[in-house]
């Protein structure tokens, strides 16, 4: 009997890369916020709940790559460890970059430092936290870039409808511009990790999508609680 495509083993980074995007897409109506936000319907205080969760998911998620890093070269990784340290100086840039959308959605320092975060928000970091304890690094790299395809496209349509609808700065904008641009030499550097993972047979696939299932669920709560805000 022939497998079927989810059946056959996927031998190249590029394949297996491809086929787990395709399968953790979002379903539809996933994300309530940004459609909001396209229509310049959403409330600002959502925005400004949105630029607050954040405040505490970067550092967050830095740790997490920091931590993935580590161990990775432990493991003798060295393109995982490469991919990990990537991610979290990207963490390091993005966090930058919150100052101005933070003053573009009105909150001061005195506000931000007050902000009690929501459980549903900070799930997703919590699981990243999970996974660098818990997960085969090389799979944490497929579950984490098959979702990092869906978080660049919602960042894309935010930075385009705060410019259009909410008057905001290119500056203010520039923390979801830096999650959509192009990133080709990170591309690189996860193609390079997947591939290290599949040669050392470090990477069961099964297990990394089920876990860039539950990332995928988590950013879903995410997304629907700041909706509830909207």
């Amino acid at each position: 009997m022939t497998p079927t495509p989810r059946e056959r083993p996927l031998s190249t980074a590029r394949e297996l890369l491809d086929s787990a995007t395709a399968e953790l897409a979002p379903k539809p109506h996933a994300n309530p916020l940004v459609p909001l936000v396209a229509d310049g319907a959403a409330d600002r205080r959502a925005l400004a709940a949105l630029a607050l969760e954040q405040c505490r998911v970067i550092p967050a998620d830095r740790r997490s790559f920091l931590h993935l890093a580590a161990r990775s070269a432990d493991a003798g990784l060295p393109a995982c460890a490469a991919f990990f340290a990537a991610l979290a100086e990207g963490e390091e840039v993005a966090l930058d970059r919150l100052g101005p959308l933070l003053t573009a959605c009105g909150v001061d320092a005195e506000q931000a430092a007050a902000y009690v975060p929501t459980a549903g928000c900070q799930a997703y970091p919590a699981y990243v936290a999970w996974l660098a304890l818990n997960a085969e690094p090389a799979g944490a790299v497929l579950a984490l870039t098959a979702n990092f395809a869906a978080w660049g496209g919602y960042c894309g349509a935010l930075a385009r409808a705060l410019r259009g609808h909410y008057g905001f700065s290119d500056e203010a904008c520039g923390f979801f511009e830096f999650f959509a641009g192009p990133a080709p030499d990170l591309d690189r550097a996860t193609l390079a990790a997947l591939q290290e993972g599949i040669d050392l047979e470090r990477l069961t696939p099964t297990t990394a999508l089920r876990q860039g299932r539950l990332l995928q669920d988590y950013e879903e709560m995410f997304w629907g609680t700041l909706a509830g805000l909207a």
